[in-house]
């Protein structure tokens, strides 16, 4: 928008510039060729009555004006004053002159003018109307050519600077009057990235500073409602765990008292789901806490942090024979710029789906990639994978794909780990493993050490 300002503010000065300053430069320069003209002519005239008089000091006179002009002006004459005159050429202007009496201009050329300016005016008989003979001036236009550079070449020079002025001051207003409009843009990024706390300064013209207190007052409102939902359903999961705890050792002292074997198969199923309502609820705070976005990122050991969670799952896999291996890049100790707790429960949710995928004895490969301006760590699985349909619905809350049916999954995992990336500036990505299963990427910001 600010380049089609600035592009328009500078057609306009440019349309007013020709229109102001190409006919001044028209104007000039038939100013200079009729003052030549009739400079010349007038010094034609003073010499067509020398030749005319005949007399011996005005053939003098004649002759000695015709030296004082030898460098500019060649006189030519008939021969009837002296013979050390230039003789004229038969030609139409000579006969024009000799025949009608009147005087003659060629400039050599339709477009503005030739290399000479030729006039020839007839000489009269003195005191008489009787032609006698004619003068003719051969005036080199030189000069002329250089000041018609002058007036448009200062002219030309003088536009460019004033375009050049009106583009400067062109960005500068276009970028005043778009600078509402950029800080509009910036509120609704931030707003899309997640940060319902951004608001636009309410500047600029009326109309702006009626859409910035708008979208205020709806970020306002959204964000009131947004948070009242977080904390409904932080409130609802922590009152849940008291019960739900409750429950489960209810149901655990039940089964410990009841020998019939269908009334202890209800009531394992019955703590099946009691440990997965826990879960839910678990994964349900998780998330509340983890959209409330409390803390700052700071840069954390990434090593260190995914060397303590393999350790804290290798026993859970080593239970079924499915083997966690780590692998890429572990030289410089990259750091990963991450809120204290966020990448470990990325790294909890996301080896927690893998395990619950993966076959018995197979591997779970974890892959660190260091470098750059982002670091990653990729979580590699041998289960059944993901559509592309899948894919795109995974990171929804308590959608759960094809690979947990049956398993005590709350489908709230990915959503998790999506949001507290998000919260990060980092991204998480799904792709296909090499050979099957599932690739979950997430990126951080690299921490750079000073």
């Amino acid at each position: 928008m600010i380049r089609q300002l600035v592009r328009s503010y500078v057609l306009l000065v440019a349309v007013a510039i020709a229109l102001f300053t190409v006919p001044v430069a028209f104007t000039l320069t038939d100013q200079l060729r009729g003052d030549t003209q009739a400079s010349v002519l007038r010094e034609a005239d003073a010499m067509a009555l020398l030749l005319g008089d005949g007399r011996a000091a005005s053939c003098q006179a004649l002759e000695e004006m015709a030296k004082a002009y030898d460098d500019e002006i060649q006189v030519t004459t008939t021969p009837s004053c002296a013979a050390d005159l230039p003789r004229l050429t038969r030609d139409a202007a000579l006969t024009r002159a000799l025949q009608d009496g009147r005087p003659t201009t060629d400039w050599g050329s339709s477009f503005i003018w030739g290399p000479e300016l030729v006039i020839t005016v007839p000489a009269r008989a003195a005191g008489t109307d009787r032609v006698v003979g004619a003068v003719r001036i051969l005036y080199s236009t030189d000069e002329m050519t250089g000041r018609l550079w002058q007036i448009w070449g200062f002219r030309a020079v003088l536009a460019v600077l004033v375009l050049g002025v009106a583009a400067v001051l062109g960005v500068v207003a276009a970028r005043r009057l778009t600078r509402p409009l950029r800080q509009l843009n910036d509120m609704a990024s931030k707003f899309s990235d997640g940060d319902l706390t951004a608001r636009s300064p309410v500047t600029g013209p009326p109309e702006t500073q009626t859409l910035a207190r708008t979208l205020n007052q709806g970020a306002e409102r959204l964000d009131t409602l947004i948070a009242a939902q977080r904390i409904f359903v932080a409130d609802a999961s922590h009152q849940l765990r008291t019960p739900l705890t409750a429950l489960r050792l209810s149901l655990d002292n039940i089964a410990d008292g009841v020998d019939d074997e269908f009334v202890r198969e209800d009531v394992e199923q019955a703590t099946a789901e009691v440990v997965r309502m826990s879960r839910l609820v678990n994964g349900l705070l998780v998330l509340a806490r983890a959209e409330a976005k409390v803390t700052a990122a700071e840069p954390l050991p990434l090593m260190d942090i995914v060397r303590e969670r393999l350790a804290v799952w290798r026993p859970a896999a080593d239970e079924r024979g499915v083997t966690i291996a780590l692998r890429g890049s572990t030289d410089g100790r990259p750091s990963a710029l991450s809120s204290p707790g966020h990448l470990d429960q990325m790294l909890d949710n996301v080896l927690s789906n893998a395990l619950e995928v993966s076959p018995d004895g197979g591997t779970i490969t974890v892959r660190l990639d260091p470098g750059g301006d982002v670091v990653g760590v990729s979580v590699l699985d041998e289960g059944p994978g993901m559509s592309d349909a899948e894919k795109s619905r995974a990171f929804d809350r308590f959608w759960r794909g094809q690979g947990l049916t049956g398993k005590a999954g709350s489908g709230l995992g990915l959503a998790v780990v999506k949001q507290l990336a998000t919260d990060d500036g980092g991204t998480v990505s799904l792709t296909d493993a090499p050979g099957g299963g599932l690739c979950v990427t997430i990126t951080l910001r690299a921490a750079h050490r000073g």
